[in-house]
């Protein structure tokens, strides 16, 4: 089908580096503390877009491309972490924390705290304040915690694998929560097993304990270093030990984590700022990419993990996962939005009486387009907070009528008037097909569709499930087709060239990959996962399962796009 348009302080005295690793005694200003970070994000489709690499494509009719229902129409963020130090209320802000994290994910959640140099955990399937009881929290005591929210793509779910993981090792015992995927997980489970590791989930996350365990490095953070020289893919991770806690960015620093500090002293790092704000600590700055952060009984103590290649910061955190109050990468979430849909606005006009938005992803870019143009901004669609967020909700019984449960149209604002309805990001185009007949069945005149992002043609391999590249709508349809399909009188998309142009000298920071099949970090395993179909979340349990959830590619070797420095 034709494809659319479109470094390092000085560490304790007492815990010197080895020579491998030695990092050069220069001050932390090499990872400045409140970084410039790129503006937002704005995007159009394009007739001569690459075409996706064949790694990432997958057979499959038209039909069964389409038909897997509304929650197959975003994007899925697999999940947030958390990491506490020093608060004597660590698993109860904690607990907090996850809830502010909620809609990162909302099939399981955990918490692993330590007191008396011994970690206690309590983990569980479902929503944070189901998983969480006041009786559950006593049983974390500890000034020092960990905790993370999880997505669950396919399978059952698992309670033995959901995180943070806690394993013993000769050391002592270390827990660890992780945001991302890594994209050698594969081979670096083989190369384990091989050796005799034995592997209790089909996560990636266990991957990185296994690393650490068979380490001979001292101390306990220079194994974290040799573990991660290791990994490829994206990862943002919180450890906890009998007496530290340990948070990292892979070098790219495809995912965000943020570092906050409480009026006690105490330390936080969360996935988003928004976890900051819930529990009254004061946003401090990023952990910056190839960056791993000590803090223990001294204070805080920063290394560099990595050589540093090109950032690429995911830019879908500024265009639908993350909260609008939330600061990501630098930079208000809500302005960036703000931002998108004037440029799409001055892009791509169209006369109408009135602008409203696909709630809740879509509302602060349609204020952003109707002060562009002067049209009214009304809440043409009221969305039902019962129901999970659409791309969240896995279950297969309530996709055929997951829109309707969700959004109600109010016929006051939509008959007779001419509507320019703006919403995130399409996928597959099935939600949006049955929001414009919502619409049309409210009695609209007329139906515009406006989408504050360019089109999704490629998966994403760096810790968001997004289907294969053959069931992206974007990557089979022109944008005339795709208006055809969903039934709107015309579509249209923020240029991907406006939204380098608004991002400006920080554009090369971020990842593209999703708009442009372009991959700072390819997959080299001869099977890569199947997305849409499969995730090794760590949720799903048999091995069966996982190698059924893999499919025959090239082998290709590994690329970096990006300078080294």
């Amino acid at each position: 089908m034709a494809a659319a348009a479109s470094p390092t302080a000085a560490l304790p005295k007492t815990s010197p580096i080895p020579p491998k690793h030695s990092l050069k005694p220069t001050t932390f200003a090499a990872f400045p503390h409140a970084p410039p970070r790129p503006p937002p994000l704005a995007l159009s489709a394009s007739p001569d877009r690459p075409k996706v690499p064949a790694f990432v494509a997958r057979g499959g009719s038209v039909d069964d491309q389409v038909g897997c229902g509304d929650d197959c129409d975003k994007p899925r963020e697999e999940c947030g972490v958390v990491g506490i130090f020093g608060d004597p209320e660590a698993a109860r802000l904690s607990f907090l924390a996850l809830h502010a994290l909620q809609h990162r994910g909302q099939e399981g959640a955990g918490i692993v705290s330590v007191q008396n140099k011994v970690l206690h955990s309590v983990t569980g399937v479902g929503l944070v304040s189901e998983v969480f009881t006041s009786s559950k929290l006593d049983q974390l005591p500890g000034s020092s915690a960990i905790g993370h929210v999880r997505y669950s793509t396919a399978g059952s779910s698992m309670l033995k694998n959901v995180q943070p993981f806690v394993a013993g090792y000769k050391f002592g015992s270390v827990g660890v929560a992780h945001n991302g995927n890594l994209v050698n997980y594969k081979t670096l489970r083989a190369e384990l097993e091989e050796s005799g590791s034995i592997f209790n989930t089909s996560s990636d996350t266990e991957v990185v304990l296994h690393l650490i365990a068979i380490s001979k490095a001292r101390p306990f953070f220079v194994r974290i270093i040799e573990a991660c020289e290791r990994l490829k893919g994206a990862y943002s991770m919180v450890f906890l030990t009998e007496d530290k806690l340990v948070a990292l960015r892979d070098p790219h620093g495809f995912r965000p984590l943020v570092m906050g500090r409480r009026s006690n002293g105490a330390y936080v790092f969360a996935s988003e700022t928004c976890a900051l704000d819930l529990i009254e600590a004061t946003y401090v700055r990023d952990v910056n990419p190839g960056e791993v952060v000590v803090v223990d009984k001294d204070g805080e103590h920063n290394l560099c993990l990595l050589t540093q290649p090109q950032l690429k910061q995911c830019i879908f955190e500024h265009i639908y996962f993350a909260l609008p109050n939330s600061v990501v990468f630098g930079k208000s979430v809500y302005e960036s939005r703000s931002k998108y849909g004037e440029i799409l606005a001055t892009e791509s006009p169209v006369d109408c009486d009135v602008v409203i938005p696909v709630p809740d992803s879509g509302v602060v870019a349609a204020l952003g387009f109707a002060k562009k143009i002067g049209v009214p901004f009304q809440l043409g669609l009221i969305r039902s907070h019962y129901v999970g967020r659409t791309f969240i909700e896995p279950n297969q019984s309530i996709r055929d009528f997951g829109v309707k449960l969700k959004l109600a149209p109010v016929r006051g604002i939509l008959e007779g008037k001419r509507v320019v309805v703006v919403d995130d990001s399409i996928v597959r185009g099935t939600t949006s097909s049955k929001i414009v007949r919502l619409i049309r069945e409210a009695g609209a005149k007329e139906v515009h569709m406006r989408i504050a992002s360019p089109p999704i043609i490629a998966s994403c391999y760096y810790g968001v499930d997004t289907p294969s590249s053959e069931e992206l709508i974007s990557n089979r349809m022109t944008v005339e087709e795709i208006r055809d399909y969903i039934g709107s009188d015309s579509l249209a998309f923020l240029s991907f060239d406006s939204l380098k142009k608004y991002l400006g000298p920080n554009s090369p920071d971020f990842c593209y990959a999703c708009f442009s099949g372009n991959y700072p970090v390819k997959p080299t395993e001869e099977k890569v996962k199947r997305v849409g179909d499969f995730l090794d979340d760590g949720l799903n349990g048999s091995i069966e399962s996982l190698n059924s959830g893999w499919v025959k590619a090239p082998i290709e070797k590994a690329e970096v796009v990006g300078k080294i420095s």
